[in-house]
């Protein structure tokens, strides 16, 4: 595995080990004790004084095993292989794909995926794969590409047409002395009233009093193009599964669309954006709510990289008082004002 530190954000400490079902890379001969009135006690010993060493899969011969990744890394983006085995990625984010053969796979915060591998190998000890140096781009596109949905009736098909078109340029900026990520020149700061109550209840100086549309088909185009420091970043969207239709290089234009993949896009909730790329999403607002979509790697979210998405709110059942406790609604729940 290798990890990806962003260099922008120098105060965010180096890792010192990824965890695996909660186990870490090292053991614990170096770890801190701690001491109470009546003993000192190592504070890696577990039931049975067992130390935490790291997760251990044990497997029979000659059978095939789906392996499910997930990430819930906040700042590393991973590299994840099998020593002398190959692995079939056959599904990504909840979806089935077309299954492919690979050595390694790519997997970044807020993903997960789902291989298959066998257990057929003459070499019972080996030593760690070598992975991909963290900026080898060009092996991490050519794995993205791969990824394509499973031609089957249980995976939608991307509408073939969209009512209205987002673009969201994200870059970065200097605000008060401050590194900030922005898009299209805004950059995120959650008000103290919820977006939910804001627009259900129209109150004034929430934020936007137009009532947002439902059940409508959206495209969005992502473009990264942060000068000097551009860097990959998997955006997530809560509440839907989009379809990916295609990734770039430099500024997306017109002519980018008639590339699209209409045949067989993958269909998931979380994509990567390239440094100085673009990627290309449709998906269908048929869930009443208030939606986030961000970038996963955690600093950059709370940097401003994300916006948010309301769609046919009017149709929201009865919100809980406990949704509405801050800000102008939170204010009325103290004035006995209750919706």
């Amino acid at each position: 595995m290798f990890r990806y530190m962003p260099h922008v954000l120098l105060a965010v400490r180096i890792i010192q080990s990824l965890l695996i079902n909660g186990r870490g890379q090292f053991g614990c001969s170096l770890a801190a004790h701690y001491s109470n009135d009546n003993s000192s006690l190592s504070e890696c010993d577990v039931k049975g004084h067992e130390q935490w060493a790291p997760s251990i899969l044990r497997v029979d011969p000659n059978k095939t095993y789906r392996i499910r990744v997930s990430s819930t890394t906040a700042l590393a983006s991973l590299n994840v292989g099998i020593g002398n085995h190959k692995m079939v990625v056959v599904e990504a984010d909840g979806n089935y794909l077309q299954p492919f053969e690979t050595d390694d796979l790519d997997i970044y915060s807020g993903e997960s995926y789902s291989v298959l591998t066998n257990s057929a190998s003459k070499f019972p000890l080996s030593p760690p794969p070598v992975t991909p140096r963290w900026d080898d781009y060009a092996h991490s596109k050519a794995f993205t590409n791969k990824v394509k949905a499973l031609d089957h009736k249980t995976i939608p098909k991307p509408p073939s047409t969209y009512h209205r078109r987002i673009i969201l340029l994200n870059t970065q900026n200097k605000m008060d002395g401050y590194t900030r990520w922005s898009i299209n020149n805004v950059s995120l700061s959650l008000p103290a009233t919820p977006y939910l109550g804001s627009i259900r209840f129209g109150l004034k100086n929430g934020f936007d009093q137009t009532m947002p549309p439902e059940n409508f088909t959206v495209q969005m185009l992502i473009n990264v193009l942060a000068e000097n420091v551009s860097e990959t970043h998997p955006w997530h969207l809560h509440g839907h599964d989009f379809w990916v239709l295609g990734y770039g290089e430099g500024r997306f234009t017109e002519a980018e669309e008639k590339k699209f993949n209409m045949k067989n896009p993958p269909y998931r909730n979380t994509a990567v954006i390239f440094p100085y790329g673009w990627t290309a999403l449709r998906f269908v607002a048929d869930n009443p709510g208030v939606w986030a979509f961000h970038c996963h790697i955690e600093p950059h979210l709370h940097m401003g990289m994300g916006v948010v998405l309301a769609e046919g709110v009017q149709r929201v059942p009865k919100i809980p008082n406990e949704a509405l406790s801050c800000g102008l609604t939170g204010k009325k729940f103290m004035t006995g004002n209750n919706f």
